[in-house]
């Protein structure tokens, strides 16, 4: 049975600030509905045909949003529990499981085959094989996380998905960014999708309502902070590096940017994005405070905007 759990007081009036009142409204029926089962076609083994060839001949009804983006799909039917992480086509690595949203910085941060990646905080390896397949296993990314235990995860993705191109290391990103600086290791892209308050998750994990605190969003901020100025220090010039989060929170979006922006002043600028879903510009303030121009370049996504889950996303390019 389906377990519901109630929005904090202080989350709604802080949600309500964001939308206003009518689109909160719309917001909340759409994350109390189920949410739409999205997949990733692995390109380094299957092209997306043949795999939505295979997948219609199982019985289940395939759909591709996204013109541009036609490893993207949507499983229409209605599986049973577990289904479509027991299916041969999941098992060989023909696809990932992802959430639409959480395909976004990827696509944002578009590397090239002969780029060198860092994924600062890796693990389980969502994004990582997305990389590895959009450079068709050549160039070399640097896989990061600091948790033993999310690194057997991330391994295992990586070898599911025959992800060859990547090496794994385990060290807090800040301190690895630090020894990287100091070996001389500069990235043509970089991936900092940072550890966050999970509030973009609620459509499809309603008991992040239940964990949901102000204390939290607040002390994640600081790490997201260094996290990112730890990151620029190690971004070749003419380098970029997407920033994303899974939430809404100000603080933890454009509060960093922010920072960033004033910490490195005319050296970084925030790049305009195009992505495949519908997204809103970010805010230029929130509560006291006023936040630099250019942080609205950012891409927040709403579920009741996108169709997917909430996030957030930004490009910054290295100028010098």
């Amino acid at each position: 049975m389906r377990q519901n759990y109630e929005p904090k007081p202080l989350f709604i009036e802080r949600m309500k600030k964001l939308l206003g009142e009518a689109n909160y409204e719309r917001y909340w029926k759409k994350v109390s509905e189920d949410s739409v089962r999205s997949i990733r076609t692995n390109t380094l083994k299957i092209s997306p045909s043949n795999l939505k060839k295979r997948l219609e001949e199982k019985g289940w009804k395939i759909t591709q949003p996204f013109k541009e983006n036609q490893e993207i799909m949507f499983i229409e039917s209605n599986l049973e529990p577990g289904e479509l992480g027991r299916s041969l086509e999941h098992l060989l690595g023909y696809y990932y499981i992802q959430e639409t949203a959480s395909m976004l910085p990827a696509i944002a941060l578009n590397p090239k085959p002969e780029d060198l990646v860092l994924d600062l905080c890796a693990a389980p390896g969502s994004k990582t094989t997305q990389i590895a397949a959009m450079m068709k296993n050549k160039g070399t990314i640097i896989a990061n996380d600091p948790a033993m235990g999310r690194i057997k995860i991330l391994a295992s993705n990586l070898e599911r998905c025959g992800a060859s191109n990547a090496i794994i290391t385990k060290k807090e990103g800040i301190a690895l960014c630090k020894k990287l600086k100091e070996n001389g290791f500069l990235f043509d892209k970089i991936l900092v999708d940072a550890p966050c308050s999970g509030e973009g998750n609620i459509w499809s994990v309603k008991k992040t309502l239940l964990m949901w605190n102000i204390n939290n969003v607040k002390s994640l901020s600081k790490i997201q902070k260094k996290l990112l100025s730890s990151a620029i220090e190690i971004l070749k010039v003419g380098g970029e590096i997407v920033y994303s989060t899974c939430t809404h929170a100000p603080e933890e979006n454009e509060g960093v940017l922010d920072f960033a922006l004033k910490e490195f002043g005319e050296r970084i600028k925030i790049e305009k994005i195009s992505l495949p879903i519908k997204c809103s510009l970010g805010i230029d303030s929130w509560e006291e405070n006023k936040y630099e121009k250019d942080v609205v370049k950012s891409c927040r996504v709403y579920p009741h905007i996108a169709n997917t889950e909430g996030f957030f996303v930004a490009k910054i390019r290295r100028r010098k």
